[in-house]
């Protein structure tokens, strides 16, 4: 499995709007240059995160995006699902239930199984909130937004 770009900037996004949480709703310009992304970019992204109820927008003079979603209660594997789909490492795991013609004679089918299971485990238990105590521990600022 090989998380794309528009997963990788749209996490970045996501850290950045709840980092800046209390300056309200924020322009892309501005996460644009905080994160070294393009706007046009985060122009694609920002359809799939409003899509799956994760940004909040606000048109007008002091428009911009927010966060939908509490930080603590906003997972990595949220974030990826909206931008990646399916985070499956194989095509039979994407529905459910498995209707792939095989899966009763398939020998690695509980490999793929267990891959899956691990990676939604360990992607939903990390939060946009923990990124960001995780960076401010990194960091060993005093003061961390």
């Amino acid at each position: 499995m090989k998380i794309s770009t528009k997963g990788r900037y749209a996490l970045r996004m996501a850290v950045d709007l709840a980092a800046h949480k209390e300056d309200g709703y924020i322009s892309l310009k501005e996460v644009a240059e905080r994160e070294n992304i393009s706007k046009k970019y985060l122009e694609q992204i920002v359809p799939m995160l409003n899509k799956s109820g994760i940004l909040r927008t606000n048109r007008g003079n002091k428009g911009g995006y927010a966060l939908a979603v509490d930080p603590q209660e906003l997972t990595v594997a949220d974030i990826l699902r909206a931008t990646e789909g399916s985070l499956a490492p194989v095509s039979c795991l994407e529905i459910e239930p498995n209707e792939c013609p095989r899966q009763e004679e398939c020998t690695t089918l509980f490999v793929w199984k267990g891959l899956y299971q691990k990676v939604n485990e360990y992607l939903e238990s990390i939060s946009v909130q923990d990124i960001i105590d995780n960076s401010c521990a990194i960091s060993g600022d005093d003061y961390c937004i």
